[in-house]
């Protein structure tokens, strides 16, 4: 077994805390089943945030999906001209059998243009 990071975003149509919950959900639920991972492969979660998001932390989604027992932090993303509005970014250390090459990077709708190389 190894530990991997997962990379993945979402962007949010309005800065909602229900809205960012939803989202943020099934953003961490497509990282957890596109690598065939449960909760407890989970070592930490780090979130970003866009600076036009504060309506809540991104981490409150990942609780509310029970899990609860993993070391979350959320951080600001860096306020650059230009930059995708409105986004959460993830970066998941995970314990897993998978290859590097068999990782699946998860980044919903439009944040696909965000790394062209690696979503799926």
């Amino acid at each position: 077994m190894a530990v991997r990071a997962v990379r993945g975003a979402v962007q949010l149509e309005r800065d909602e805390a229900g809205h960012m919950d939803e989202r943020v959900s099934a953003l961490l639920t497509a990282v957890l089943e596109r690598n065939q991972l449960v909760a407890d492969d989970l070592i930490s979660v780090w979130f970003t945030a866009t600076p036009d998001l504060h309506s809540d932390f991104p981490a409150a989604a990942a609780r509310g999906l029970g899990i609860v027992d993993v070391p979350l932090i959320c951080a600001q993303e860096l306020d650059i001209t230009g930059a995708m509005p409105r986004v959460v970014r993830v970066l998941a250390h995970v314990e897993t059998y998978l290859s590097k090459a068999e990782i699946s990077h998860v980044y919903l709708g439009a944040t696909g243009a965000l790394r062209k190389d690696i979503a799926q």
